[in-house]
């Protein structure tokens, strides 16, 4: 016997929700997500400090004149900072480089601005380990030189072995801190941030007296190194956890 029409109809709406997706609103739910629990956080420093012995000594000399031309002024100078190099390169123990030269016009006191002449002052500069050695050559330079400046202060290696020294030291003490602010709290903790720099105060410079003096001397300047002082500051952030 034929099934009626509206049976069919039934049948058919029967099969097409079984296949027909979830409505959104009669799907299950998500689960809710669980909020991340932040551990305390610390920030906190620490710094060190360590000695390095001056073994550098650095000697600035210089000479000026003055002539009616620059090229005058300069033939001149050239001459005398060429005879102070050949001089300082028979000292092995020393080493000797050109520095800063420069040169203006000299104007007339009367006359509207007029150049009356040219002037001219060169440098050279010295350094060694040496100081006995750059003592003895600053006084043999001063008969032709000014001297300018002698500054002391430690080599590239000798700079670098204080810091290593310090840098050890600020860790340490940042490790010792937080372990005593962990420690107090009740906590564990873990370096979650690091940061290291060095710095160190400005070498040591002859005092303008002596320097004069050492200039009018014209004499071997008696050198004593010293030290100068290294700083290492570690700053960091700390987790604390249970």
């Amino acid at each position: 016997m034929p099934t009626p029409a509206f049976l069919r109809g039934a049948a058919l709406l029967v099969i097409a929700l079984q296949f027909w997706p979830a409505s959104p609103a009669l799907a299950q739910p998500a689960p809710i997500a669980q909020t991340k629990h932040t551990a305390p956080g610390v920030d906190l420093s620490a710094s060190a400090e360590r000695s390095a012995t001056n073994d550098l000594a650095v000697a600035v000399l210089y000479a000026e004149h003055s002539a009616p031309t620059p090229a005058a002024v300069a033939s001149e100078l050239n001459r005398r900072i060429a005879a102070a190099l050949q001089l300082a390169a028979s000292h092995a123990d020393v080493d000797t480089r050109s520095g800063n030269t420069s040169t203006w016009p000299v104007y007339a006191k009367e006359g509207g601005g007029q150049i009356e002449a040219w002037r001219m002052r060169s440098e050279i500069r010295l350094e060694s380990r040496k100081l006995a050695a750059m003592s003895e050559l600053i006084g043999t330079l001063q008969n032709s030189l000014a001297l300018s400046q002698i500054t002391l202060q430690p080599s590239p290696e000798t700079r670098r072995g204080a810091i290593d020294a310090a840098t050890v030291a600020a860790l340490r003490a940042f490790e010792q801190r937080a372990e005593l602010i962990a420690g107090t709290l009740g906590k564990r903790y873990r370096i979650t941030h690091l940061s290291v720099g060095d710095g160190d105060l400005p070498p040591p410079v002859l005092p303008r007296m002596r320097a004069a003096a050492l200039a009018a001397e014209a004499a071997p300047a008696p050198l004593e190194g010293g030290e100068s002082r290294v700083s290492v500051h570690v700053s960091g952030r700390i987790e604390l956890i249970d």
